[in-house]
């Protein structure tokens, strides 16, 4: 066989061809890249049995915060040593019913014992003084009055005998000389006798001020006594108050001192309800307003009485006085659940609060469409209740939003729902 050249001019034309192809397809490919690489992301599929999804209403709805909580006696009492001492025995366990005079506790203190017989001489000693200084001053006034008595009944005889003589003189049977003796025993006598007199008055009105220091002595004894005394009755503890033991802090030869708390007792009848609610729902809390208190066992309405001034944890203490009767079983540190009417709102647009988005915040919510999707909507709440929260713009009633946390496809502006 004998090869054929080709001539040039097809060879040529042949490569043109190729290189031809080549930039095509280069170009294709390129466009195509361009292309798929400005396609939106396929949307993702979300069963709506996994969502949460509900109806935008108009309509009222009662504002409320809600809070978990305990209740507790409004009357506790705490009962503390007066003095310091060893417990003893302890005679009742928390839970027994009390009286102001049930006996919970026995301390013992023989330092205490030896005071209340030192304070008890003490006592007894400034009474003796007491008595002492006063028979003193008595026999002084009996004194001074039978000095009194004396001067008197000499004054008497010498004013009947001066009386006598100048009638006698009148007759001439007495001289002037004689006669002013007389005068001048007489006049002696009564100045004597006014002396006397106002001396028994200033003794008679002294006697108390004199006594005034001894009687002094005896109420600062007789206190001190007193005091000793009461602190070893105290040794005794009691409960003060008619209700139920709570807690004894202490054991048996366990040394307490001034102050220390021995025991708790509460009055189980009158209790009242310790809320904590989140301190982001307290801006409209007010003190008067409505709450209800679920025991487990019933609901109880009241007040709100007090509102803690500061947050602790993120909750802010509310306590709700209970105006109806409690049910049966309620006692003492039951937990319970605890709602406060805030205000009626009338006619307005609302839908259940989302999982996420507090009120009067501007949030991102999935708005269910016709043809199966959600597409991403900007939504501006309002006012909130414990289930459900005002709408101010972004839906209108009938919308149906996806209420659940979608925050895993928040990158996507839709997605697809399957049933």
């Amino acid at each position: 066989m004998v090869d054929i050249a080709r001539p040039a001019s097809v060879v040529r034309k042949k490569k043109m061809r190729r290189a031809a192809y080549t930039t095509v397809a280069v170009v294709v490919v390129i466009l195509i890249t361009i292309g798929v690489s400005q396609l939106k992301p396929a949307a993702p599929s979300v069963e709506r049995s996994t969502v949460w999804v509900e109806t935008v209403r108009r309509g009222d709805f009662t504002r409320q915060v809600r809070g978990a909580g305990t209740l507790v006696p409004e009357d506790i009492m705490w009962i503390s040593a007066t003095t310091s001492g060893r417990v003893q025995r302890i005679l009742l366990r928390p839970g027994a019913q009390v009286r102001p005079d049930t006996v919970i506790l026995e301390l013992t203190n023989p330092d205490l014992e030896q005071s209340v017989n030192d304070a008890l001489l003490g006592y007894r000693s400034a009474q003796a003084a007491y008595e002492n200084r006063s028979t003193e001053l008595e026999r002084a006034l009996l004194n001074q009055q039978a000095e009194v008595a004396g001067i008197e009944a000499s004054y008497n005889d010498a004013a009947l005998n001066l009386e006598a003589n100048e009638q006698l003189a009148k007759d001439g049977l007495v001289s002037q000389i004689q006669l002013k003796q007389y005068q001048s025993r007489a006049a002696d006598l009564k100045n004597r006798l006014s002396t006397a007199q106002r001396t028994l008055k200033m003794q008679a009105d002294g006697m108390k001020s004199q006594l005034a220091p001894q009687a002094a002595e005896i109420e600062l004894r007789r206190a001190a006594y007193q005091l000793r005394q009461n602190q070893l009755s105290d040794l005794k503890v009691k409960a003060g108050m008619h209700g139920v033991l709570q807690v004894v802090p202490v054991e048996v030869g366990a040394q307490v001192g001034p102050g220390t708390n021995l025991a708790r007792v509460a009055d189980p009848s009158n209790l009242k309800a310790e809320l904590r609610i989140p301190e982001t729902q307290t801006r409209d809390l007010r003190i008067g307003q409505l709450a209800e208190v679920d025991t487990r066992n019933g609901v109880v309405k009241g007040r709100v009485a007090r509102i803690d001034p500061a947050a602790v944890g993120g909750t802010v203490g509310v306590d709700v006085i209970l105006e109806d009767e409690l049910p049966a079983g309620a006692r003492p540190d039951q937990s319970v659940d605890g709602t406060v009417l805030l205000e009626q709102l009338s006619d307005v647009v609302f839908v259940g609060r989302p999982a996420i988005g507090q009120e009067n915040a501007t949030i991102t919510l999935y708005k269910l469409t016709a043809d199966g999707h959600a597409v991403q909507t900007r939504v501006e709440l309002g006012r909130s209740a414990v289930s459900v929260i005002e709408i101010r713009s972004g839906l209108d009633p009938g919308d149906q939003v996806i209420l659940s946390d979608m925050s895993a496809h928040d990158s996507f502006e839709r997605i697809r729902i399957v049933n």
